[in-house]
């Protein structure tokens, strides 16, 4: 993240302080908003700094459970459709290095701007060479088109109205298709109304479902959503104003294609629980339905395993063993 912490230091911490406080207040009022929230470079720095090392992890955990259920994709084309920073494309190439045409759509120049600056860094000659297209979302234009669609941290600054419409465009011309939203109740279920529709749109559910029948949460109960650890620098801790050496980010996702990948055998929905000798785990299993397994030490390679689960991680492995993924790989 050395390039990010570079671009931050143009900016004195009260000047971060006061526009990172802006920003919040701007996203947790729930409100899309009628004008653009990055429109100068404080508010961009701000914004990268409070945000793009958080949303780097997240698509960085998504992309890595992705690349486990479908390890024959290997894209060579994406398009980050609302792609700010450009903090997604950072996390694809880290998983895929296969690609090397990659687009951000982003609507602020600012945003652009800082965005390209920052991959000018990267030790990627496919980061280095990304497209950056200043525009807002128009379903009437052609639809995205490439192998690998992101759509991250966008659907909640949309109204309502546009949200199902946007994602029909996103879904109609690329191999594997990818929504993050917050792990909030409203971001899950921004995720859940998308999920509905790709199944409708005749799209399988790659990830994190281990089915495509309905959601078995109890709606307004309890929501599905993730957490990725990820660690801070000392610019970060200055623009989170935090004394904490690491963050936990949040969210929820969809990710739909139109091949038939195989997809998880269950999925650990909530962190392990360790009782001596044991591990608990919260399962959406294949069959649709929400339950409790418990791994004693007495089942052997099967316990191993259990132990090195986290929460959003396949259960069980496939061929009995499990390697750790999406540590929350720095960019920059």
């Amino acid at each position: 993240m050395s390039a990010l912490d570079g671009a931050l230091t143009r900016f004195s911490r009260q000047a971060l302080g006061q526009s990172v406080d802006r920003l919040i207040q701007q996203y947790r009022s729930g409100r899309p908003p009628s004008t653009p929230i990055l429109n100068s470079d404080l508010d961009v720095a701000a914004y990268a700094g409070y945000r793009m090392p958080a949303t780097y992890a997240a698509a960085r955990s998504v992309f890595d459970q992705v690349a486990v259920v479908a390890p024959g994709f290997q894209p060579r084309t994406q398009i980050d459709i609302g792609g700010g920073t450009g903090a997604d494309v950072w996390a694809a190439v880290d998983v895929w290095s296969s690609l090397a045409d990659i687009t951000v759509l982003e609507q602020s120049s600012q945003a652009i701007s800082l965005g390209r600056r920052l991959v000018g860094s990267a030790g990627s000659a496919a980061l280095r060479q990304v497209s950056w297209t200043r525009g807002s979302i128009d379903v009437d234009s052609p639809p995205p088109a490439a192998d690998l669609v992101t759509l991250s941290y966008v659907l909640g600054e949309l109204p309502e109205r546009r949200r199902a419409d946007i994602i029909r465009w996103s879904a109609r011309s690329t191999a594997m298709l990818v929504i993050i939203e917050p792990g909030t109740p409203a971001g899950y279920e921004r995720v859940v109304a998308a999920r509905d529709l790709l199944r409708d749109l005749g799209l399988r559910l790659v990830a994190p479902c281990p089915h495509e029948d309905d959601c078995p949460i109890p709606r307004g109960k309890d929501w599905c959503h993730f957490a990725t650890r990820l660690p801070r620098t000392s610019v970060h801790r200055r623009v989170k104003d935090g004394a904490l050496g690491f963050e936990d980010e949040k969210f929820s996702y969809i990710v739909a294609s139109p091949d038939n990948w195989r997809r998880a055998a269950g999925r650990v929905l909530r962190h392990p629980r360790k009782p001596k000798g044991q591990v608990a785990l919260q399962i959406c299993a294949d069959d649709g339905s929400l339950g409790d397994v418990t791994v004693s030490r007495r089942e052997g390679s099967r316990y191993r395993a259990a132990r090195d689960l986290r929460w959003g991680h396949e259960w069980p492995p496939v061929g009995g063993d499990l390697e750790p993924v999406g540590d929350g790989t720095e960019f920059g």
